[in-house]
This record gives structure tokens, C-alpha cells and sequence, in this order.
């Protein structure tokens, strides 16, 4: 026979000030493995949507994947809207986007500021990037920017400073801002765009850093790697741009095994943590544990009261976590090296924090519940 199941529920009440401090630990613990998770998670989903499979990436061969370092010939698009077909036209305009990327220092108006990612766009980027959406503001004219809605995470600054019309400094000249876009969680989120040709004459380059082309359903990622392997004189090497972020996926693993190792660490902890707390609750239980068992209630039966215990208090500090992090975390934006992305709670990550939080429930409570049933009954009823 069982213990009632209002028996376990009515111990955690009537330990109120034991039972709120382990709801609290609980609830921590999850928490991180909610903060940790939903990093993942971010990172993924950043690199995932960034691509375009009808976009091809052509940039410099002796650059790898490090497209900040990369230098061609200004007259690269020319030479591959003419020798390659089966690029995007429409009402005589070439969905090919010359681009020059750099990583600078800028600084805003508060005199604060960090490493930003700046890209030299003509009128023809917004064609080839096809996730981006201008939200507020306009397309800039001379001196002026727009910035992406992450670009205040990566230089680490706030959103007031971020607002149309204030200005930045970088390469040594002061942009205002014009306009703001978002790109559905792609990495441009957290670039600042600038003209072209103004960004070439600040930082004093003719050349360009990347060409995109938007490909028709006729078009060939492969005949424009053939043009580039044959024209070993340009150096150049042709990507396709969800095949570009797929490697950057590779590149930022270890980032991810250590991120999911930080999980099982946590994890550990939060189980030692667990055990910590409920050999001290049952110690002070052992002369009910005891009782219940010489009225006649089986070892398995108060074991599985016991686990109930713990389970409930998971639970509870999992609901708890879930909560806030899918009110307060989910959408919070993070800098990283690529840029910026916002952390993601999404089910994965509420499967694998829950999961994890009645975990500690369940592993927690079944080594001193286990402890205190193998003592003596006679023996356990003497204790004080």
C-alpha cells in the first residue's frame, strides 16, 4: 500500500522555510541550464537562417573563411556579371552586390563603444539579401548608416545610443544614422551598412571584400566556381552562402561541445547540490520514516513518497525557471565573435531544462531516502 499522496505534500508545507531555500537552489540550477541551453540554441538558429541557398559568396581564396580579410578586384562584378550567367535580373537591374567588410573600432556618441562589423553596400545588397527589412528610418545617403537591430549588443552599448539620427565614429569619420533593418535573426542583425563608395574613401580602399549573386532557378553555383578556378589571376573561390555559414557551424563546434558541457556540469552540481539538501531533510525525518514503517507502511511505498517529495520541489523550481527565462531571457540579445544573436528558448531548450530539473529531483532524493530505509527500525526510533 502507498503513503497517501497528500501526505508528501503536506511535509513540504510544513517545512516551509527548508522547502523554499531548495526550490530556490533548484530553480538556480535550471535557470543556468536554461541560460546555457538557450545559448546553443541562439548560435544555431543565427547561423541556420543566415544563408541563402540561391546565394553564391566570391571573395578572395588566400582568405579562408575569415571574409574580413579578404581583398579583390573592384572590377570583379563587372567581369562575373559578364562572363557568368543565370544571375537574377530585374527591370534592368543585376542582383549582384559589390561589398566591402571590415571589422572596426567605432565609437558612439556616449563615448562608449567596441569592435562593430561595418559593410560597404551599394542599392543592390537589399536584392541579393533578401531577409532584410528596413524598420525604421531610410536607405542612407552620403555620410550616413544604417545599423542592424543587434548592432548595440556587439559594441556593447544601448539602444538609445543606436536611435536615428544619433552618429558614430569609425575609420575616423562621424556617420549619422538613418534608418534601422532587421534580417529575420540572420547575422547582418548585428552589422552596421554604410554606401560603398563613402566607406571606400574612409578607409582609403578601391578594392572589394566580397561580391554576392543572387541566382536564377537556370543559374549555377558550379559554373561560377568554374570562372573562378579559371581565372587563377583574380585568386577569387566561390561559395554558396548557406554552404559559408554550414563551415561556420564547424568552425564554432568546440564552442557548442564546451557550451553542452557546461550543461552536464551544472547538471552535476545542481545533483550534488540536491543530495546535499536532502540528506539533511531526511536526517531530520528519521524517526517518522521509522514510524511508518513499524504502523505498517513497505519501505517501497515510503521511498516512493519520498522521491514524490523531491519530484514536486523540481518541478515546481523548473516551472519557476521556465518562466522567467521565457519572459525575461528568451530574445535577450548576446555578443559573440561573429556578431550578435539573441538567446533562444524554444521547446529543445524547455525539454532539456525541465528534463534536467526533475532530474535532480529524482536523483536527488533517492540516495538519502535509501539510506535512511536501510537503518533499523528499532534503532531509527530512538534517534533524537
Amino acid at each position: 500500500m502507498l503513503l497517501p499522496w497528500e501526505y508528501g505534500v503536506r511535509n513540504l508545507a510544513r517545512r516551509p522555510v527548508r522547502t523554499a531555500l531548495t526550490l530556490v537552489a533548484l530553480a538556480t540550477v535550471v535557470m543556468l541550464v536554461f541560460v546555457v541551453v538557450g545559448f546553443i540554441r541562439g548560435l544555431e538558429q543565427s547561423l541556420s537562417v543566415s544563408g541563402d541557398a540561391n546565394v553564391v559568396l566570391i571573395y578572395s581564396v588566400n582568405s579562408e573563411e575569415n571574409i574580413e580579410n579578404s581583398s579583390i578586384p573592384a572590377r570583379t562584378p563587372a567581369l562575373l556579371t559578364a562572363s557568368v550567367g543565370g544571375t537574377v535580373k530585374r527591370f534592368g537591374v543585376t542582383h549582384v552586390s559589390p561589398e566591402l567588410y571590415l571589422g572596426t573600432r567605432v565609437k558612439t556618441q556616449g563615448g562608449d563603444g567596441g569592435l562593430g562589423l561595418v559593410r560597404g553596400v551599394t542599392l543592390t545588397a537589399p536584392l541579393v539579401r533578401r531577409s532584410v527589412r528596413l524598420i525604421e528610418g531610410r536607405w542612407p545617403a552620403e555620410g550616413e548608416i544604417l545599423v542592424g537591430r543587434l548592432a548595440a549588443a556587439k559594441l556593447g552599448s544601448s539602444d538609445e545610443e543606436m536611435a536615428i539620427g544619433k552618429s558614430l565614429e569609425f575609420e575616423g569619420e562621424e556617420w549619422q544614422i538613418s534608418g534601422r533593418f532587421a534580417a529575420g535573426g540572420a547575422a547582418y542583425e548585428s552589422e552596421i551598412w554604410c554606401r560603398l563608395g563613402d566607406f571606400q574613401a574612409a578607409t582609403k580602399r578601391q578594392d572589394l571584400s566580397l561580391v554576392s549573386m543572387l541566382l536564377s532557378a537556370t543559374g549555377s553555383a558550379a559554373e561560377v566556381s568554374l570562372f573562378c578556378k579559371e581565372r587563377t589571376d583574380l585568386e577569387l573561390r566561390a561559395i554558396r552562402e548557406t554552404d559559408y555559414y554550414a563551415s561556420l557551424q564547424q568552425h564554432y563546434r568546440p564552442v557548442r561541445l564546451l557550451a553542452w558541457f557546461v550543461v552536464v556540469l551544472v547538471s552535476a552540481a545542481g545533483i550534488f547540490a540536491g543530495l546535499n539538501m536532502m540528506y539533511g531533510a531526511v536526517a531530520g525525518r528519521i524517526r517518522e520514516i521509522a514510524t511508518l514503517q513499524a504502523i505498517g507502511f513497505r519501505r517501497r511505498a515510503i521511498l516512493i513518497s519520498l522521491v514524490q517529495e523531491g519530484v514536486l520541489l523540481a518541478a515546481a523550481g523548473s516551472l519557476l525557471s521556465g518562466v522567467i527565462a521565457l519572459t525575461m531571457l528568451n530574445g535577450m540579445a548576446v555578443r559573440f565573435t561573429m556578431g550578435a544573436f539573441t538567446l533562444r528558448i524554444d521547446s529543445v531548450a524547455i525539454l532539456i531544462g525541465c528534463g534536467v530539473g526533475l532530474l535532480l529531483g529524482v536523483v536527488g532524493a533517492l540516495p538519502p531516502a535509501l539510506k535512511a530505509l536501510r537503518a533499523e527500525v528499532a534503532t531509527s526510533l530512538k534517534a533524537v
